[in-house]
């Protein structure tokens, strides 16, 4: 049986956008394992095992559900050793967590105070009632309160990813001459904000533009099958 991961989809079934879907999506092709993408909307996610996680992505190994993407990424390297490693030993793993907070904290944040009314526009209809709630009370404010400053916020935004300018001086890549799952971690946020609103605040010649188009490259360019906003 075909590995399946359940991801987040918008209005197009084939908008795969969630950063953390895209997590596992990578993780996945790294190990060079073959899987059905199913598009899921939030509406969706409550049919899955039964109501088995309230979040995405939820990937079911021949029965067995896993849901986290970093719970997945640890499960698959468990269950695959054969296959590439995704953390190349207990410093990669540790490695991963501190970017797990980078990403999370500063640069999700700022996407977020970026593109979520993009997101929200990009979502199938019967889910926006529900994003706007949830985020609402998640965040204290109406949707459109939380962008009102997103002009300042893109001129801020190229600011926040001065560690991975520094780092790419040295190596192509966080895990080194090659990608672990920590570049993986950065990567999906920036394709979150790709395929939401758009890369316009970073210069072409920015660095970190060049560190992700190898990452859309990789595995078959599978970052590019969704397109850029």
């Amino acid at each position: 049986m075909t590995l399946a991961l359940y991801s987040l989809c918008g209005a197009n079934p084939q908008h795969f956008f969630s950063p953390h879907c895209w997590k596992a999506v990578m993780a996945l092709a790294h190990k060079g394992l073959a899987f059905e993408e199913i598009p899921t909307t939030y509406a969706g996610i409550a049919k899955i095992g039964g109501g088995f996680s309230p979040t995405l992505p939820v990937l079911d190994d021949n029965g067995h559900l896993v849901t986290d993407s970093f719970a997945i990424a640890l499960y698959l390297e468990e269950a695959y050793p054969d296959r590439p490693s995704l953390f190349g030993g207990e410093g990669g793993k540790a490695l991963s967590r501190i970017v797990e907070g980078y990403s999370q904290m500063v640069i999700h944040t700022a996407i977020m105070r970026i593109a979520l009314m993009d997101i929200h526009g990009a979502l199938d209809e019967g889910d926006k009632a529900y994003f706007r709630e949830s985020r609402e009370q998640r965040l204290g404010r109406k949707l459109e309160d939380v962008v009102a400053n997103r002009a300042a916020e893109e001129a801020a935004f190229a600011a926040k990813l001065e560690p991975m300018r520094h780092m790419l001086k040295f190596q192509p890549f966080i895990g080194g001459e090659s990608p672990l799952f920590a570049d993986y971690i950065v990567f999906s946020a920036l394709q979150w904000l790709r395929v939401t609103a758009g890369l316009s605040m970073l210069a072409p010649d920015d660095p970190v533009i060049a560190w992700l188009d190898r990452c859309l490259d990789l595995h078959e360019s599978r970052g590019r099958t969704v397109t850029a906003a």
